[in-house]
């Protein structure tokens, strides 16, 4: 069982995307269920519509579940979990404040030492528990033993009990922490196998220990993926544009080319240009490299170009917007655009009024002519009889006519263009 977990707390980055596509795709192959989880504890940082943001970027990139579930749904589950732990002693009340806390760790620092939990109320009575009448919190016991797990891309890996704290659990407001609520939900719900960014590799010790004290024995697996670098080779930050997935698309980057640069980010993959269905027959965890990967906008834009070929003409004219059958014209401009807004921009010159600054007179002469041209004649062709018909010739004969065709000056090679646009000569000729 596998499954994506993600905060309403902000818009969906390419590392959460990322993660979600490897899930899927392991899903897919092993004929198991996907979960989609909304982790929604931090009520302070969630915002409000995220959940259904959430689920509609994952539809537009094709990731479909099976199961839905809100983590704040579970509280019931993560209290009677903490109350287990308490029972048997696995989990202890905390009744030190935050000032003391922040004193201690203060000390620590000085003395050049890393802190962790002195263990002040660890052994505190029953009695003296049930007459303290001060907020606490609960914090489970530090392991006794090493915890060991397997990372599909890290390998073996296992963490000694003293670089373990004992960790709060259940804050002091009664609802769970991170590591609590997620421990827990993937036992409640099954999962097999964890794949995540590996910021999360020091929470799953944590996790596994919650698990352990719990006598939960089902093993886990992870693959824990390695950070993604901007282009400067430094840590991507939310704060730039590009690592969030709705910039991606509002800026006219197919969800199909997204797709496959994350899954090629920091891959050995068989070919170059492939679809989500293609990746599922050659898709393997064990090859994404461990260094991170650095992220690159130009080699996003040349993959999204070859996919924006290889949409269907009527898909390709839905995305346009325009009312023509502009889909063959669309692709020829994939050689100097590479996202659906640039080739939206450069039809919207060709198709709308134009205001001719330069060649004037010229222009209205070739516009006089063409609003009535016979469109079956080669380039060649069109070209003689236009220059016999107007008298221009050289500059005074191209530029205006790449003009009246196009809005502009300079462009692709006319000869190649025209099959393109000769449908629409007449029209452009009487805009």
């Amino acid at each position: 069982m596998y499954r994506f977990a993600p905060s309403p707390t902000g818009d969906m980055h390419i590392g959460n995307l990322r993660a979600a596509l490897f899930n899927y795709i392991c899903s897919k192959q092993e004929n198991t269920d996907f979960i989609l989880r909304i982790e929604d504890t931090d009520k302070a940082r969630n915002i409000e519509g995220k959940e259904e943001e959430i689920k509609e970027l994952l539809k537009l990139f094709g990731i479909e579940w099976q199961h839905f579930y809100i983590q704040s749904e579970n509280l019931k589950f993560h209290r009677q979990m903490a109350l287990k732990l308490l029972s048997e002693k696995k989990a202890f009340a905390c009744f030190c404040t935050e000032e003391e806390l922040a004193r201690k760790k203060e000390e620590a620092k000085k003395k050049g030492i890393a802190y962790s939990y002195d263990g002040t109320c660890e052994n505190l009575s029953d009695a003296a528990v049930l007459n303290n009448e001060k907020p606490f919190v609960i914090r489970i016991k530090r392991p006794q033993k090493t915890i060991r797990f397997s990372d599909f891309i890290k390998g073996e890996l296992s963490f000694e009990p003293q670089n373990l704290d004992s960790f709060v659990i259940m804050r002091a407001d009664k609802t769970p922490t991170y590591n609590f609520a997620c421990a827990i939900d993937d036992m409640l719900e099954n999962i097999t196998c964890i794949i995540r960014g590996e910021d999360h590799t020091s929470n799953t010790p944590k996790q596994e220990h919650i698990r352990q004290s719990l006598g939960y024995e089902q093993k886990m697996s992870y693959a824990h993926l390695p950070i993604i670098l901007n282009e400067s080779g430094v840590k991507m930050s939310k704060r730039e544009a590009h690592s969030s997935v709705k910039w991606l698309l509002e800026n006219g980057i197919l969800p199909e080319a997204i797709i496959n640069y994350l899954i090629m980010l920091g891959n050995k993959t068989p070919c170059e240009i492939f679809t989500l269905e293609e990746a599922l027959s050659w898709f393997e965890l064990k090859k994404i490299s461990k260094a991170p990967a650095r992220f690159d906008l130009k080699k996003l834009l040349q993959i999204n170009r070859e996919h924006i070929k290889k949409l269907s003409d009527e898909r390709l004219n839905s995305l346009l917007g325009f009312e023509k059958d502009l889909s063959a014209l669309a692709k020829f401009y994939t050689q100097e655009a590479s996202t659906l807004n640039e080739i939206k921009e450069k039809l919207k010159q060709i198709f709308t009024p134009k205001d001719f600054k330069e060649f004037k007179n010229e222009c209205e002469l070739l516009k006089a002519i063409l609003k009535d041209y016979n469109r079956e004649e080669s380039y060649e062709d069109f070209k003689k009889n236009l220059m016999q018909k107007t008298g221009l010739k050289g500059k005074n004969f191209f530029m205006p006519l790449r003009l009246v065709l196009t809005g502009k000056t300079h462009g692709p090679e006319l000869s190649d263009l025209y099959p393109l646009i000769k449908p629409f000569i007449n029209d452009l000729a009487r805009i």
